[in-house]
């Protein structure tokens, strides 16, 4: 998948150092050549000796080392490989960048770059939070520099909450999608997937059976031809794609804001089964038994996300495609939802019980178009993900 591919690993200062090592090891397992430079901090954590073992290359850690500037200088250095990645990328590499700053081997060598760079940060999370990394992060964006993570989890200062860098799996398929020219290289897709879970009061909510399996498939596979993929998602049954944008949302309300703030995009595939209704007024308290009395709940009508981006007047995805779980008249019913919602194509499918579709591993739809129904067999996820994302590609090519 990467062979002959030539990456320069930056690793600065963190605990989470230690997964460069499996990085490295993934990144030669693929075929590519890893060029490792690490910061002086990052040589507390991890040895050049152990990094140069894994890689089989020379570590460079020093801007003056006259030997290697009479061999292979910062400038040659930092134009050599396809893709440079910061792994981990410390909020004070991250500040460097943003200002360019040019004060060791590192930071000079990401100054004086002509070729993509991505990094993976890693920091506490009250670090990642803080304003000044917030606005290093939309400088280095804008930059165009690729963004991998961070990771929400417990952290080594035993804290909790996002700032862990991303696992080296994660950041493997990072890179491949970054250095894969596939047919829908420099397209931007959004897709939602999963349920939506609409509060009753704090304990209980309105949900439905979606996994959020054939969304997630559904992304995984526009990321295999090179797509720039923003997932949002509800809670999900399953792990979220890696390689995406992510963003997770709980209610449909906030899928829509997620879904406004990700456009512009190239195309938009609603994937998500959305709740249609919520309570009216969720109450703040549980709602406790009253002598065998019912509570009474209002419902309103939640946001029809489909429908409010296919009739956007400017800054209309050029392709937007929605789902119909139906359960009776399957074709008829989402060819007229089509028509009404003003989507371009529809994918229906069966969800009747008996069809083990909703919450299963098989699919079987059929592609509503302007042109008809195209039926598709039934297929794994996997594959129907697959199907779909070559008719996203040939439609946006």
């Amino acid at each position: 998948m990467l062979a002959s591919k030539r990456i320069l690993l930056i690793i600065s200062g963190g605990i989470a150092a230690y997964k460069s090592l499996e990085l490295i090891r993934l990144l030669k397992k693929q075929g590519a050549d890893v060029t490792p430079v690490l910061t002086r901090a990052a040589q507390e954590f991890v040895t050049p000796l152990s990094v140069s073992a894994l890689a089989g290359e020379k570590v460079y850690t020093d801007l003056f080392d006259l030997t290697d500037e009479a061999e292979m200088g910062h400038i040659q250095l930092s134009r050599v490989a396809d893709l440079v990645v910061v792994a981990p990328a410390t909020a004070d590499l991250m500040a460097k960048m943003a200002q360019g700053r040019a004060d060791d081997l590192a930071s000079t060598l990401l100054l004086a770059t002509d070729t993509p760079v991505m990094i993976a940060p890693a920091m506490n999370v009250r670090m990642w939070d803080h304003p000044a990394t917030r606005r290093n992060l939309e400088v280095l964006k804008a930059d165009s520099v690729s963004i991998v993570g961070p990771n929400e989890g417990d952290m080594a200062c035993g804290e909790y909450g996002p700032g862990r860098m991303s696992e080296p799996s994660e950041i493997l398929d990072a890179i491949a999608t970054e250095l894969t020219d596939g047919p829908l290289k420099g397209k931007h897709v959004l897709v939602t997937s999963g349920p939506t879970h609409e509060p009753i009061d704090p304990v209980r909510y309105i949900a439905n059976r979606s996994s959020g399996a054939q969304g997630t498939a559904i992304a995984r596979a526009l990321v295999a031809l090179g797509a720039d993929v923003t997932f949002v998602t509800g809670p999900a049954d399953v792990d979220p794609p890696t390689g995406v944008t992510l963003v997770q949302v709980e209610t449909a309300e906030d899928m829509l804001k997620a879904v406004q703030t990700a456009l512009p995009a190239d195309a938009a595939i609603f994937a998500a089964a959305v709740a249609d209704w919520r309570v009216a007024s969720a109450t703040g308290r549980k709602i406790k038994k009253q002598n065998g009395k019912l509570p009474v709940l209002e419902f309103a009508e939640n946001p029809d996300i489909l429908a409010s981006v296919s009739r956007m007047t400017n800054g209309r995805p050029g392709l937007v495609v929605g789902f119909a779980a139906e359960t009776d008249d399957v074709i008829a019913n989402a060819t007229a939802k089509r028509v009404r919602k003003q989507c371009d194509w529809i994918v229906a499918n069966d969800v009747s019980p008996e069809t083990g579709i909703m919450g299963g591993s098989e699919n079987a739809v059929t592609l509503i178009t302007p042109d008809g129904a195209e039926d598709w067999p039934r297929l794994s996820k996997t594959e129907t993900a697959k199907r779909l994302a070559d008719r996203v590609a040939e439609a946006l090519a």
